[in-house]
Order: structure tokens, then sequence, then C-alpha cells
């Protein structure tokens, strides 16, 4: 069935942007429960904004309960939308990656540059390093909750309240459901959440090794890998 969506939108580039609009065609009943949404590469076409923006703007509205995405089908309006009118301004999952992306390669730096190890950024690595898969929700609660605290630590070893106050902010924006949801994503293929875990080792032995270029460029490399597995580029 096609969608009665309409394409004359003015550009958007923010996704909780196409979110609120998606959701006001839910709620007006242009999308009628039921109503298959047009395919992602469609309506970043017709919302003239990418496809990223577009993924993160149906992942907010799947954590909403407004649409359900079926395999091999598509996505579409919940047969009951849940009432409400606001969908939360949360930072957008690409602006937090895009952020940690300037400052978290200094922060391992810094701490690099004072080269001492860390019982809790170590019990933090153990703890990620012995999930195998994420398997269950259990499992990606651990690997959730080391991975937001294992990178508050870092900034932590600087001992930089500026930088810790930063770390803070960031370590409560990936406990959002929609990061939950994007990151639950990406680490669900076989063998990434070994790579991951490989990859926050690797900052952390730079820095207990007291070497800020490698610390540097391994948080680098790995934020690069997170925004790729979470198809955010």
């Amino acid at each position: 069935m096609q969608s009665s969506l309409q394409t004359d939108f003015r550009p958007l580039q923010r996704y909780e942007q196409i979110a609120e609009r998606l959701t006001a065609d839910i709620r007006s009943g242009s999308l009628p429960p039921g109503e298959r949404l047009p395919s992602e590469r469609d309506l970043a076409r017709s919302l003239d904004v990418s496809r990223a923006s577009v993924r993160e703007a149906i992942a907010a509205l799947q954590v909403q309960g407004l649409v359900e995405t079926r395999p091999g089908a598509g996505t579409f309006v919940s047969a009951q939308p849940p009432a409400g009118e606001a969908l939360p301004h949360d930072a957008s999952p690409s602006a937090v990656l895009e952020a940690r992306a300037l400052l978290e390669p200094a922060v391992a730096a810094q701490a690099a540059r004072l080269g001492q190890r860390d019982d809790t950024a170590e019990r933090l690595l153990e703890a990620m390093e012995g999930i195998a898969e994420p398997a269950d929700a259990d499992a990606r609660a651990v690997w959730s909750s080391s991975d937001r605290l294992f990178h508050r630590q870092l900034a932590i070893m600087t001992g930089n309240p500026v930088l810790i106050a930063f770390a803070d902010h960031v370590a409560t924006l990936m406990d959002q459901p929609l990061w939950h949801r994007l990151r639950d994503d990406s680490i669900a293929p076989p063998g990434r959440i070994r790579i991951h875990a490989a990859e926050h080792r690797m900052i952390y032995e730079a820095i207990a090794g007291g070497d800020p270029e490698a610390a540097s460029f391994y948080a680098a490399q790995h934020l690069q890998r997170v925004r790729r597995n979470m198809e955010l580029n």
C-alpha cells in the first residue's frame, strides 16, 4: 500500500524536525494506523535530507511506539499509536558523535600525559571483554553501562574537572533510548562487540603507557568505527 505522505517539504536538517513532521502526520491521520511509510531512500529524497537523518528520526519514532519496523516489509504506523504530542528534543546521536570525535581524542591524549593505570577503567574493560556477543538484553545492558562509564573514566583520568563535566554530560546522552536503540543495532553483527572491546583496550593501554599520540589516534579511530557502524555518515 502506498503512503499518503506528501512530499512538499522544505529542506530539513535535523532528525528532530523530521520526527516531528512524521509525528504530526500520524497524529492528524494523514498517516493512519497500519500505513506503510515510504522507504528510507524515498523519505530522504522527498524531505531533502540525508538517509542518516531519516534513520535517526524513524528510530526516535520507534522508541516512542509510534511506528514499528517489520523485517523485510518496511516501517509501519503502529496500530495503536500512544497518546502524546511532543517528541523529546534529545541531542542527535550524530551530534553526540561529532562532539565526541572533536574532544575525546584530546581527552585520551591528556590522560596519557599522566601515564597512570586506573583500577576502575580496567574493571570496565574486563566487563566488556567478558561479553562474547550481545545475545540478550542483560548482556547489552552490561555493555552499554560499561561503555559509557569507560569513556567517562578516561576523562576522570585527566584530573580536569571541566573535561569530567563534559564526559558526564555525554554519558547522560548515551543513556537515552534513541542512543540505546542505534547502539544495540550497531553491535548486533557477529564480531563487532569484540572489535569495540579491543579498541577500548588499545586506547587504555596507550594512556597507561604514557603515549599521547597513540591514545589520541586510537580514540579517533574508535569513534570513526562507532559512527560507521551506527550508519550515521
